[in-house]
């Protein structure tokens, strides 16, 4: 175990692969020697190595070891959408320094703690993977009757939504009296396209007229305005307050109100609705759902999560001093993260 872990602390430590590291036979070789003008030869053995490392890398290396080896196993499946993950995140990163290694990995030395692409991209994927697991061990905090909770009081049914948008013409170097007067006349264009469908003999031929002529979300205002049935995380959750507004309405019925939201001022008809889906159809969308409500709640749960699976699979550090910063690490962890609860 001495011997692995000081080849994995030196790849972690030079961050330049191991391809150079000798096969070591015990822990008095040398792996390091000199000597000036011929004089007596110094020699560093492997077990200083790697006591030198362990003092100041060893945890952290220790419990990346221990992670990826555990998530890697308990979540086989998903190994592969972690390093496509990382792989894409990285190439649009590339592409955002023209395509440049030279100038990305300049980029990640100057502000990240890691000197190679390589060892940067492996961060992102133990990031993805760990994630995973957080969000997989939130799910098993879920109960069936906290599901049944959820379906019967908030889960609602696909609605037919038509919108118009109109979004204010503000720019970032605006002073707070221009920005402010661009939201006035944005709000006011809405309202009176609102008093003008309103006012009108057939409300949603209206509606799909001025929604072509006016409306700024370029993704509907050829659909006159239409954007299909939707639900709660169908689309971004700048719409939320959208559809809190729509479910306050019937089938049939134009918005009383202009609806404000971060994207601008909408006007909404809700057309048409379908039937609310069973509890079984909608049993995964639920878990997860209150699966990331618990995430967003539990101040502790990347400690709750890995200290779960750490014991699912029986976790023994037989290194005592690692295991002592080990035990060290985890209190200080609990502790702060319960104290930033109590102050907050």
């Amino acid at each position: 175990m001495k011997k692995y872990l000081l080849l994995i602390m030196i790849c972690l430590l030079t961050l330049c692969g191991c391809g150079k590291i000798p096969t070591l036979q015990n822990g008095e070789e040398a792996v390091i020697k000199f000597a000036k003008d011929k004089g007596e030869e110094k020699l560093i053995s492997a077990e200083e190595l790697y006591e030198e490392l362990k003092n100041n890398y060893g945890l952290e290396a220790t419990l990346s070891l221990i992670d990826t080896y555990i998530f890697e196993h308990e979540f086989e499946d998903y190994v592969e959408t972690a390093k496509g993950n990382a792989q894409s995140f990285m190439d649009t990163l590339l592409e955002s320094y023209d395509d440049s290694k030279d100038k990305l990995l300049q980029a990640i030395v100057d502000n990240t703690n890691y000197s190679t692409i390589e060892a940067y991209q492996n961060y992102l994927y133990n990031s993805y993977m760990q994630s995973h697991a957080i969000e997989e061990y939130a799910k098993t905090l879920v109960t069936d009757k906290e599901i049944e909770t959820y379906y019967n009081d908030e889960a609602k049914e696909d609605v037919e939504v038509y919108h118009i948008l109109i979004t204010p013409d503000v720019t970032d170097n605006m002073t707070t009296t221009d920005r402010e007067a661009k939201e006035k006349e944005a709000k006011e264009k809405a309202e009176n396209l609102l008093k003008e469908i309103k006012g009108s003999d057939d409300l949603l031929a209206t509606f799909k007229k001025l929604a072509k002529e006016n409306s700024e979300d370029e993704n509907t205002k050829d659909k006159d305005g239409n954007l299909g049935y939707i639900n709660y995380g169908d689309l971004d959750s700048n719409y939320d307050e959208l559809l809190d507004a729509v479910y306050k309405i019937k089938d049939g019925e134009l918005g009383k109100e202009v609806v404000t939201t971060e994207l601008g001022y909408h006007i909404i008809y809700r057309n048409a609705s379908k039937e609310k889906e069973t509890l079984e159809k909608l049993k995964d969308e639920i878990l997860e759902t209150l699966a990331n409500r618990k995430i967003s709640n539990t101040k502790t749960i990347q400690y709750d999560t890995y200290k779960y699976y750490r014991e699912l699979y029986n976790l023994e550090i037989i290194d005592s001093e690692l295991n002592k910063q080990y035990g060290i690490y985890m209190n200080s962890m609990l502790n702060n993260l319960t104290s930033n609860t109590e102050t907050e």
